[in-house]
């Protein structure tokens, strides 16, 4: 699907309020209301926007604990790639999680109810068959900045 400046102009504020208004957004764009809605929907259901979220404020989150990790493999076969993507997607508190190259095979977010917590589900992947060789924990102690990207016209 092709995407033209009204497309992203949409993207790119939905991505900073959600719960804009169809007129708010029309009028942002420079759009009558209905062809503005007509290309959200269009959006949605190409699978561009994929849903709508809140970012509650870390203030109110108090029974978690983010810990970033890097994390290497024993093996490096597709095999064990996708047994150890697995149980990260069975894992509700693996919030993130990205496979990188440059001598770490991927980084984790984990976010426990507390360090104890987080100890224990390490202890269980590293009983299990998953495979890792060695991990590296980062315990996050503030959050500077955590946003969308700006969205960018193909032709930028």
């Amino acid at each position: 699907m092709k995407l033209d400046r009204y497309d992203f102009k949409i993207l790119e504020i939905l991505v900073r309020d959600g719960r804009i208004t169809k007129s708010k957004l029309a009028e942002a764009i420079n759009l009558s209301v209905s062809p503005c809605w007509e290309r959200v929907k269009r959006l949605e259901k190409a699978g561009i926007i994929e849903g709508y979220s809140a970012r509650i404020s870390d203030k109110v989150q108090v029974h978690r604990t983010p810990v970033w990790m890097q994390i290497e493999l024993k093996q490096h076969s597709m095999e064990a790639f996708s047994r150890f993507e697995q149980m990260m997607l069975a894992t509700p508190e693996v919030t993130e999680c990205v496979a990188v190259g440059g001598g770490v095979d991927y980084l984790v977010k984990v976010e426990a109810a507390n360090i104890d917590q987080y100890q224990r589900l390490i202890d269980d992947w590293l009983i299990s068959e998953l495979g890792i060789e060695r991990y590296f924990s980062y315990i996050v102690t503030k959050t500077v900045k955590c946003q969308a990207p700006p969205l960018r016209l193909e032709s930028d």
